[in-house]
């Protein structure tokens, strides 16, 4: 019995000098990283046909996965608000091969009373770099005349793992992306995680008039759907084990899914998930087996997004 007892207690403090040490050496790896971005900034100022056009992001730098942003329009010979009636948003990628494809976004940016800009957002899916050059495509109309822009971006890594984002097919062969969008600094214990859920829409008909032909590139963000969650810790160390009060997500009337995370410690941790239809149908994920396995790096759902804090 002595022995049987020393062999628990010997595991249990092996296991929390484990995971202690883990989570000194992710404190001093993530702190410098992590870094919260609330101040919409210009990243880019466009003049043409008399109007100066500020693209504004968060930190004034656009990165993969999703970036909100906002547009405004300047008379420039007054230096006044344009009277600007609607603004049309469009990001296309242009790859060396020739290939050219969007990402989630909203094409008609909108305008709320009260605020002085159009406001919208970008799922980039891919960084920038010699092969892969990103333009936005704005139009935009003002004192009955139709303006259209171009301005090529660059899309920086995104350092944030807390911002990470996936792509996939679903059991219905439609193309998804999940976007996480908050926390951008999770904290132990409880956190609101946020999520963007769009789908590409398949066109219906061939190109027409002059590129890009917005049709060919739409994008919805999905209603009604559910996004179940088990988050957990696969490295060997932590055995893959899981948290409690955590809350799946779903829609809200801001149109992003919203649900609860609990992180019990930092380090490495998988959102495994689960993508339900409106019909409770499964589009995407698997079941991750609940057994506690020191030593075994854990079993990950076919769909998940790895972060670290």
């Amino acid at each position: 019995m002595n022995n049987i007892f020393s062999f628990f207690t010997a595991l249990f403090c092996f296991t929390v000098l484990s995971c202690t040490k883990e989570k000194t050496d992710y404190q001093a790896e993530t702190d410098p990283a992590v870094i919260e971005h609330h101040e919409f900034k210009e990243a880019y100022s466009i003049h043409s046909g008399g109007y100066r056009i500020s693209i504004e992001a968060l930190n004034g730098m656009f990165y993969k996965g999703y970036n909100e942003l906002r547009l405004k329009i300047m008379d420039s010979r007054t230096n006044q608000e344009a009277d600007v009636s609607a603004v049309t948003f469009l990001p296309i990628v242009a790859h060396a091969d020739g290939r050219n494809a969007s990402c989630p976004h909203l094409y008609d940016l909108l305008r709320r009373n009260g605020e002085n800009h159009f406001s919208g957002y970008a799922v980039f899916t891919e960084e920038s770099d010699n092969d892969t050059k990103w333009e936005l495509y704005i139009g935009f109309t003002a004192n009955g005349q139709s303006y259209g822009i171009t301005q090529e971006v660059a899309v920086h890594e995104q350092a944030n793992k807390n911002r990470n984002m996936t792509t996939f097919t679903g059991k219905d062969g439609q193309q998804y992306f999940i976007a996480l969008i908050a926390p951008q600094r999770p904290k132990v214990g409880e956190n609101e995680l946020v999520a963007g859920i769009y789908r590409y829409d398949r066109p219906g008909n061939s190109p027409s008039g002059s590129f890009p032909d917005p049709t060919q590139y739409s994008y919805t963000a999905v209603n009604g759907f559910t996004l179940q969650l088990d988050p957990r810790m696969p490295e060997p160390s932590m055995g893959n084990h899981s948290s409690p009060n955590n809350n799946d997500l779903t829609q809200e009337d801001d149109g992003l899914y919203h649900g609860i995370v609990n992180y019990t410690m930092t380090g490495n941790w998988t959102l495994n998930f689960i993508l339900l239809n409106h019909q409770g149908q499964i589009l995407k994920g698997t079941v991750v087996p609940d057994d506690f396995t020191p030593g075994v790096e854990g079993v990950k759902s076919e769909l998940h997004i790895d972060i670290l804090f």
